[in-house]
């Protein structure tokens, strides 16, 4: 069981092609190791076993990953007659009427979706601790956090409960994550993957969907699985180079690499995320890359308030739609602090408000668009300190603002710029500190260029191989 377990997905999906393994082989290993480990992690919420092994059992589609184990994020990801909560109490007795489009790709290629993995509410905070779920717990150390929002989904695939799962992005909601559990997060273009059918797009363009992944040949087949444009999707992406899976295996030639230490808001950044963009500098030097120290231009206090309209905005929506939805308000007690304070500011917002803002942020990226016009690829550390301890992210009746409070030197490094101007980015994991904790480094790529990220992030997987590290999740949290 732990052999199958150990594979990466395509792997997994050879196994099943070949006839070495069959797609029951591989239900049957990842539900035995979710139902040992997930007491101790608490990142599946929803199990949906039964109907997993059904579906198996009534036949699978014929795609590049037919039978391979698959778990779904309960945030924007919809799945019919599967509880659907977002992390609220709100939410807590919910139950999808429909398939995402999303949800729709992945079965016709063939997944098989095993379940609901933890999100904080609504995915507002960079750590899975809500009052719905209780915290999820880091697999390489279970007093810290995964990161969030994706953070369920990663401790599932860092503790090889799957080989890949589900996550989205409107700030850094991947890549935390994977910085945090040691594992490859890419934030696709904006539009690359659909949001129906529920949604057009969300946060004005700045929500992206993919994946959580062991291996760079995962996320680009499973992009390449699911991405393309849905009829009535606002706007486009980019078009592509060609499938994502043959740039995994090209050469990224010689790229010319910005590179900083330092946010823009003045934070500290810890010694061991210092060392982990270090190492990175190192390493693609080596590589024969051109390493330039630069700070992205652009991030003033101007453009950090509009940032903070459009979340509040944006959780306003949310609220709006759900009270929409279900016909009724929240009592207080149904959501978080700090989800009532994000939604109290949001409502006092004007329409002038919300489009000030997004005239502000639209000439931010014409900033860092043109930055990047001298750059292939911006390189950070992903988070400002390793992963935190539970609790410290979190907000109280008396302090609401807590969390974001707590959160913002973790996050000091600008991931939410790819969600503003739509560009991809990833965050890749090289280092590891003295006490064992995964660091991620981030790369922050040009409009429409997943290709070149892809074919770096190969390079590096190749040069650093990062698949044969994985917790000892069994430990006893403490």
């Amino acid at each position: 069981m732990e052999a199958l377990t150990a594979l990466d997905a395509t792997a997994q999906a050879e196994l099943v092609r070949s006839g070495e393994a069959t797609a029951e082989d591989l239900v049957t290993a990842a539900v035995t190791r979710i139902e040992a480990l997930n007491p101790q992690l608490n990142a599946v919420v929803t199990p949906v076993f039964d109907e997993a092994l059904e579906q198996v059992r009534a036949g699978l589609p014929n795609g590049p990953f037919t039978g391979v184990p698959y778990l779904l994020k309960d945030l924007i990801a919809e799945q019919e007659g599967v509880r659907f909560c977002e992390g609220s109490v709100f939410l807590r007795d919910h139950v999808s009427r429909h398939d995402q489009e999303l949800v729709r790709r992945l079965r016709a290629a063939g997944l098989v979706i095993l379940g609901k993995t933890a999100t904080p509410e609504f995915g507002m905070s960079p750590t899975c601790e809500s009052t719905l779920y209780g915290p999820t717990r880091n697999p390489w150390d279970p007093v810290r956090t995964t990161g969030g929002s994706s953070g369920g989904s990663a401790a599932a695939v860092a503790a090889r409960m799957v080989p890949a799962a589900h996550g989205n992005d409107v700030g850094g909601s991947i890549r935390f994550p994977a910085s945090c559990c040691g594992l490859f997060g890419l934030k696709p273009n904006r539009a690359r993957v659909p949001l129906g059918a529920a949604y057009g797009d969300a946060f004005g363009g700045w929500a992206c969907e993919h994946a959580l992944t062991r291996s760079v040949r995962d996320s680009a087949a499973l992009l390449d699985a699911v991405s393309g444009p849905e009829p009535g999707d606002p706007y486009p992406a980019p078009t592509s180079p060609g499938p994502f899976a043959d740039q995994t295996r090209r050469a990224p030639g010689r790229l010319r690499i910005a590179f900083s230490a330092r946010p823009a808001d003045g934070h500290p950044v810890h010694p061991d995320c210092v060392a982990a963009l270090d190492d990175a500098v190192h390493l693609l030097t080596g590589l024969g890359h051109d390493l330039v120290e630069a700070d992205l231009p652009g991030l003033t206090p101007e453009v950090g308030a509009a940032i903070g309209t459009v979340y509040g905005a944006g959780v306003s929506w949310i609220i709006a739609y759900w009270i929409r939805e279900l016909g009724r308000e929240p009592r207080r007690d149904e959501l978080e602090p700090l989800t009532r304070a994000y939604w109290e500011h949001g409502v006092r917002l004007t329409g002038g408000n919300y489009l000030l803002a997004v005239t502000t942020l639209q000439g931010f990226a014409r900033t860092v668009a043109h930055f990047l016009t001298r750059f292939d690829t911006w390189l950070t550390p992903t988070l400002a300190q390793p992963p935190l301890r539970l609790g410290e992210m979190t907000s109280t009746e008396d302090e609401p603002l807590r969390a974001a409070d707590r959160s913002a030197p973790f996050v000091a490094f600008p991931a939410v710029v790819a969600n503003i101007t739509g560009a991809p980015a990833m965050s890749v994991p090289l280092y590891w500190s003295g006490s064992g904790l995964p660091i991620g480094v981030h790369f922050l790529g040009r409009v429409g260029d997943e290709a070149t990220l892809l074919r770096l992030a190969a390079q590096l997987e190749h040069a650093r191989p990062w698949a044969d590290r994985h917790p000892d999740p069994s430990t006893t949290p403490t």
